[in-house]
């Protein structure tokens, strides 16, 4: 049941707090940036969330359904940071599929599996190989890290749980408003 007496503005302060939005009256203090590069190696990631987007095509593979995955990575020292890939759903891709879902635990090796992009993913833990990614930008030289290779968890490199022990919030129910349907038999309408 909708609760009518809500205030909207409420309930996206609520929302804004919750996505990292800052109110207007909010304290800050970060002045550096706060960005962190990894060494390469391997990590273990969370998964943090996912959304369900649309890829437009290219020259190699058409328009298709892509998801936007957010991974936590945690290295040893408890230093965190966040790092999305996309998962193009087309044929073409099918192999970083399989990747994606071996490394969850969800793909068994040499099977089949049937892709859920449901809130059950998120929380789920496996272990990447994180890169570090050298480019230009406005002429200038950059690094940023990415992930290079999902590990299925059938064959995952063995590594010391970090200091940090990765942590999700479970995904919040989500309800929807339903219509009341209308007894069109009583002649009502």
């Amino acid at each position: 049941m909708e609760n009518y007496n809500s205030n909207p503005y409420n309930s996206y302060q609520q929302q804004a707090q919750d996505s990292g939005a800052l109110n207007w009256d909010d304290e800050i203090k970060e002045e550096g940036g706060g960005f962190t590069l990894l060494p390469e190696g391997d990590y273990i990631f969370v998964i943090k969330k996912f959304d369900k987007a649309r890829y437009d095509g290219g020259a190699k593979i058409p328009a298709c359904p892509k998801a936007i995955v957010t991974f936590s990575i945690y290295s040893n020292d408890g230093q965190c940071i966040e790092l999305q890939e996309n998962f193009l759903l087309h044929k073409k891709m099918e192999w970083k599929l399989s990747e994606f879902f071996a490394s969850v635990g969800m793909k068994k090796k040499d099977e089949p599996v049937r892709m859920l992009w449901t809130p059950e993913l998120i929380g789920k833990q496996g272990v990447c190989k994180v890169i570090v990614h050298n480019y230009k930008k406005d002429g200038e030289d950059r690094q940023t890290n990415r992930i290079d290779k999902l590990y299925p968890s059938y064959d995952q490199p063995a590594l010391q749980p970090p200091v940090q022990q990765p942590q999700y919030a479970p995904p919040q129910q989500q309800y929807q408003y339903q219509q009341p349907q209308q007894n069109w038999n009583q002649g009502k309408f």
